[in-house]
């Protein structure tokens, strides 16, 4: 019997209760790096190769709107090829541009249309029209960008009209955020004067090493990054290594389970991505980290991961940004540990695609852990697993951890299981290839 079964309603999927995982992965192409590849070839000048691009639907629909604004893409399996426009030759889209669920998508493109003179209106599907925008729009309009959107620009649809100039200004920000900071890069290219980017905490630095291997004049000195526009940005092939982000559901369920090895396959180890591992080693879990080496200048490597005893701690302040995508999962650690676990500063979560405080809490809570949550984050407890039902809330990122959760304890059902597509289209099948029949 299949350990991964469709529910006779489309959207859900049991999970039963797995006797061991065993097995090797490899994981989809980072969705990161796969998002800025595209859109700043797009802005280059010249063709540009992008092997092992990201297959899920959220990087589609980066790569939807690029076409719509007139730049020539061609995919093939894992490959994209991409021919630059170059930074002022984007076309106006005859159409609304629909970036799914993708925030990513919708921050990143505002940044590079605030200055590049046309008129478009950005939009996407339920989930995305409900995120807020401001901490894009705020910054971005203060450089001279004209972006109006509902509720004054907090909420989508956004549309983005011709600015009569962009300046170089320079942003502070308050909360840590890679999307923001790339946004306001992206605008940079076309601001008159240098623009500075001040971030509270490290984050994500898949923008800076890419425009820099485009020819972007861009300096880090301490936590501020100064971008000096001028020139135009050479279009660069790129390797994308396998998502850290989708690798880490792997090692968690291997240092969970009780009878487990994981080796996971070519993983981008970028060093502002891999706050988990720092929080995995700090409570315990058998990790060994092996073949490391450079590809297209992102550190990568193959990880293996296998059942482990964990001990409670306390995660927050700088190690939550290095681990924003990732720091659901230690809600699910903190149910196997020793003693109590805690996670703050992590409020950045009720941003996401849902509100993943309170949807990991429920959610695991209606599987039988002590998961509570607070203002910004949860305290967790140890506790042995039900069966049970949960809801995704259409978040990808929740349906893989419920999956997880189901593997680990006596199985779930899974509200919103195809959202899974969004970054990881083959999750469901590796899943069961990893536990058996």
């Amino acid at each position: 019997m299949s350990l991964v079964r469709p529910s006779p309603e489309t959207t859900a999927r049991g999970v039963g209760r797995a006797r061991s995982i065993r097995g090797s992965v490899r994981v989809p192409g980072d969705k990161s790096i796969s998002h800025r590849a595209a859109l700043f070839n797009a802005l280059g000048e010249g063709e540009a190769s992008i092997t092992n691009f990201s297959p899920g639907a959220d990087c589609g629909s980066t790569l939807g709107c690029l076409r719509d604004l007139g730049v020539e893409i061609q995919r093939d399996s894992g490959r994209v090829h991409v021919r630059g426009v170059g930074l002022h030759g984007l076309r106006e889209p005859s159409n609304v541009l629909d970036c799914g669920n993708s925030g990513t998508s919708m921050r990143l493109l505002c940044g590079a249309l605030a200055g590049a003179g046309l008129f478009a209106v950005l939009s996407g599907d339920g989930s995305l029209r409900r995120r807020p925008m401001a901490r894009i729009i705020d910054p971005l309009r203060r450089a001279g960008a004209r972006i109006e959107g509902r509720e004054g620009g907090r909420l989508p649809p956004l549309a983005v009209s011709p600015a009569k100039n962009l300046y170089g200004v320079e942003h502070r920000l308050q909360v840590a955020s890679a999307q923001v900071k790339s946004a306001l890069l992206l605008a940079g290219l076309f601001a008159d004067g240098e623009t500075r980017v001040v971030e509270p905490a490290p984050t994500r630095d898949h923008t800076e090493r890419l425009l820099r291997a485009m020819g972007a004049d861009l300096q880090l000195r301490g936590n501020a990054l100064s971008l000096t526009p001028g020139g135009s940005l050479r279009s660069v092939d790129v390797t994308v290594p396998g998502d850290f982000s989708a690798a880490a559901f792997w090692l968690v369920l291997g240092v969970l389970h009780p009878a487990a090895e994981i080796h996971v396959q070519n993983i981008g180890l970028n060093p502002t991505r891999t706050g988990l591992l720092t929080i995995l080693q700090r409570m315990g879990a058998n990790l060994e980290i092996e073949h490391e080496r450079e590809v297209a200048g992102e550190p990568v490597a193959d990880l293996v991961a296998w059942s482990s005893e964990l001990r409670g701690i306390s995660v927050g302040g700088d190690l939550v940004p290095l681990a924003i995508d990732e720091i659901s999962l230690v809600a699910l650690l903190g149910l196997f540990a020793e003693g109590e676990t805690t996670v703050t500063d992590a409020a950045e979560l009720r941003a996401k695609e849902s509100d993943r405080l309170a949807v990991v809490a429920q959610g695991l809570s209606a599987l039988g852990g002590d998961v509570q949550a607070t203002a910004d984050g949860w305290r967790i407890r140890p506790s042995r697993l039900k069966a049970g039902r949960v809801d995704s809330h259409d978040d990808h990122r929740m349906a893989m951890l419920f999956a997880l959760a189901g593997a680990l304890g006596e199985g779930a059902e899974i509200a919103g299981a195809d959202s899974v597509a969004i970054s990881y289209p083959t999750f469901w099948s590796d899943l069961e290839r990893l536990t058996g029949p």
